[in-house]
C-alpha cells in the first residue's frame, strides 16, 4: 500500500519548510500515547536514519522509520481548515478505533 498525500497538505508542508529554511523533509511516525495506545508524530527531519524509508510525495519528502511503517502503509495525509480550526488529518485504513478525544488511535 502507498503512502499518499493531499495537495492542501503538500502545500502547507512545503510553506513550513520554506519558513523554515532548511530541511529534507517531514517524518510522520508513531509513538505509544493516550488511552487507546498510539499516537501520530510529524516533525522536521535534516538528515534521514539508516531504518527510515523516504517517500516522495506531491513534491515532498516524507520520512517515516521502519517501525512505524507497519501502521502507516496506506495512509493519506490531509490538511483541512474548518472555521478558525486547522490541522492535519492522518486518513490511516489501518486505524481501528480512536479515543473520544481523538488523540489517539488503536490497530
Amino acid at each position: 500500500m502507498a503512502i499518499t498525500m493531499t495537495p492542501a497538505a503538500a502545500e502547507r508542508v512545503k510553506s513550513f519548510l520554506v519558513n523554515r529554511g532548511k530541511g529534507l523533509g517531514l517524518r510522520l511516525g508513531l509513538r505509544t500515547s493516550g488511552c487507546s495506545g498510539m499516537a501520530y508524530v510529524l516533525e522536521f527531519v535534516d538528515e534521514a536514519n539508516d531504518d527510515d524509508d523516504v517517500f516522495e510525495i506531491e513534491g515532498v519528502n516524507i520520512i517515516i522509520d521502519a517501525k512505524s511503517f507497519i501502521y502507516l502503509q496506506g495512509i493519506e495525509l490531509d490538511f483541512v481548515k474548518e472555521g478558525l480550526n486547522e490541522g492535519f488529518q492522518f486518513n490511516n485504513p489501518n486505524a481501528k478505533g480512536e479515543c473520544g478525544c481523538g488523540e489517539s488511535f488503536t490497530v
